[in-house]
């Protein structure tokens, strides 16, 4: 999953002595079918068949996720979409060297879920075009084994993919887990915490992975309509039902910026904390 992972679990000895390594099976699995750095993944698969003119069948789990995709690409307006991973070919934030306008613009016309055609089960890239389940398979992840963990009786627990968390209910003592928020400015430190008893929570910010460019800083979650990386939030935490949502929404906030995205995200009607950047500057 490129990031530390965590399980929390309360079990019983007979359920410690399968769940962990049934649980960890499963996220491999995960992590060796959506993976685009395997040649043998099914992302791999569809990214290799673009432009031949030809369709892949992908199996019902893919479909599901493809449909997830297309959904939130609307929901969106365009900004949560599944074909802007080719922008990093130009993005190296460990370079401290930002790319030209020329390629930028270049490699934006291999962006955009609509030009794809997805006829549930085929799917059919043009030449070029690629597809990163990066975005939100972690957060799949934690929710598909969330479910697997209480199929086999789990009833306590954390899963934590790195930082993308959903939780089995309580502590067996009822009291809630809690969940720290990294402060953009010290992200070893947390700036607030969320108790939770259940569900799902994610964040989305530009602390991590970014570079300082003439004292400016420029974050990883790239606009896929601008090519640029997003400007005015440092962070968006959600709290959902369920890990994808909660990811999902994080990141669609995050794109839209400020004060846009903080507007949407009040409209979800859902526990949040955002957290504004200093001196965003002005949009590239």
């Amino acid at each position: 999953m490129g990031s530390p992972c965590k399980l929390h679990l309360y079990l019983t000895q007979k359920q410690a002595d399968t769940v962990p390594q049934a649980a960890l099976n499963r996220v491999l699995a995960l992590e060796k079918k959506y993976s685009r750095y395997r040649c043998d993944s099914v992302t791999t698969t569809i990214n290799h068949a673009a432009g031949s003119g030809q369709g892949i069948r992908v199996d019902t789990e893919t479909a599901a996720l493809l449909d997830y995709a297309n959904e939130a690409f609307a929901q969106s307006d365009g900004l949560f979409d599944i074909t802007s991973g080719v922008l990093r070919r130009i993005w190296d934030f460990k370079s401290g060297v930002l790319p030209c306008q020329e390629k930028i613009t270049q490699t934006l016309g291999l962006v955009g879920w609509q030009k794809l055609r997805w006829r549930n089960p085929y799917i059919e890239l043009p030449e070029g075009m690629e597809l990163d389940f990066g975005g939100y398979v972690k957060e799949y992840a934690a929710d598909t084994l969330a479910v697997f963990c209480m199929e086999k009786g789990v009833k306590h627990g954390l899963i934590d993919l790195g930082g993308d968390i959903r939780v089995i209910g309580p502590h067996p003592n009822g009291k809630p887990w809690k969940i720290g928020i990294r402060n953009p400015d010290n992200p070893e430190k947390a700036i607030a915490h969320i108790d939770s008893t259940g569900g799902g929570v994610a964040t989305s910010g530009n602390y991590e992975r970014c570079m300082i460019v003439d004292g400016r800083r420029y974050g990883h979650v790239l606009n896929p309509l601008t090519g640029w990386p997003v400007r005015g939030l440092a962070s968006v935490t959600v709290q959902a039902d369920q890990c994808l949502i909660a990811g999902t929404l994080s990141t669609i906030t995050m794109l839209k910026g400020r004060p846009e995205g903080s507007i949407w995200l009040q409209d979800m009607d859902l526990p949040n904390l955002i957290i504004e950047e200093h001196d965003p500057g002005p949009e590239a």
